[in-house]
């Protein structure tokens, strides 16, 4: 399948715009924060001052007459997971990006960190339904491919329903894997159960992308809003104070719930609003994890 002119240079663009942030600070960041899957052995060596006596290999000791230990290699592949929300709602955007191309840009920088650390990448697109998946594979090529899905795929529905992405990884992630969710977690939030089961088997990651409008919505008198998935349409008055005060309290208790099903379900969650620097609250987040 060819893929229109402007895609392509889309990706392109977007791999240049990433490259440096990614050999400068992703990389280490990343590789630092997400730990691999144990240790497996690799040689026999001298014990010298200051080694774990733990490591000590009596029968070699004993064979030689030296102290010998055993000397590990961390297991540091691990497979990437980009889980991607791209029902109705990520076309919405009021300042420099919309949520999809937010989401797309924050894709490139977590997946060009993989491959410098040759770890395969996978995508899942979904919105009440399972979109399109792609295998976890390693290399440029192959994330490339992915960057190009994300700006070309059409879905077949506006909705979401996050619970059905979650029981699919579930079913095909066979071993311990990095999962980035990326979504606004508005609407349907029926995902406590299957959120809590990945998150115990997963290293779970929950990236919320926002619209700056959404935390200040500015006082322009009556304004007709669409809802994106549902089509819905409805006139309202952004200059009453009641209206503010009604939708601040959604907001609120919308983003009390996500956050407080998360938590139980032991997934990280990062917030993306500022538009201006959306790779701040990665950076920060993997910073955190590696002081910890």
């Amino acid at each position: 399948m060819s893929l229109p002119p402007e895609i392509l240079k889309k990706v392109k663009l977007l791999e240049i715009a990433t490259r440096k942030l990614v050999n400068n600070t992703f990389s280490g960041e990343y590789h630092s924060a997400f730990k691999g899957q144990g240790m497996t052995f690799s040689e026999f060596r001298e014990y010298v001052p200051g080694d774990d006596v733990r490591t000590i290999s009596w029968p070699v000791t004993a064979r030689t007459g030296k102290p010998y230990v055993k000397v590990f290699d961390e297991e540091r592949e691990l497979t990437l997971m980009l889980c991607v929300d791209v029902s109705g709602s990520t076309d919405f955007g009021t300042e420099k990006y919309f949520k999809g191309e937010v989401i797309a840009h924050l894709a490139a920088l977590i997946s060009f960190s993989a491959v410098k650390n040759n770890d395969p990448v996978g995508l899942l697109l979904f919105s009440d339904q399972v979109e399109h998946f792609v295998p976890p594979k390693k290399g440029r090529g192959h994330v490339l491919r992915i960057l190009r899905d994300l700006y070309y795929y059409q879905p077949k529905s506006k909705q979401t329903k996050i619970s059905v992405a979650v029981e699919y990884l579930q079913g095909v992630l066979k071993k311990r894997s990095n999962v980035f969710m990326f979504s606004d977690f508005m609407g349907d939030l029926s995902f406590d159960k299957p959120m809590r089961l990945i998150g115990k088997k997963h290293d779970t990651v929950a990236v919320c992308i926002k619209d700056p409008i959404e935390n200040k919505l500015p006082s322009l008198g009556l304004i007709e809003f669409e809802d994106a998935e549902s089509g819905e349409t409805i006139l309202v008055d952004t200059s009453s104070p009641i209206f503010k005060k009604k939708l601040k309290e959604f907001k609120v208790e919308n983003e009390n719930q996500v956050s407080s099903m998360l938590k139980k379900a032991q997934v990280d969650y990062i917030e993306v609003s500022d538009h201006d620097d959306i790779a701040a609250p990665l950076i920060n987040f993997f910073k955190r994890r590696n002081r910890a």
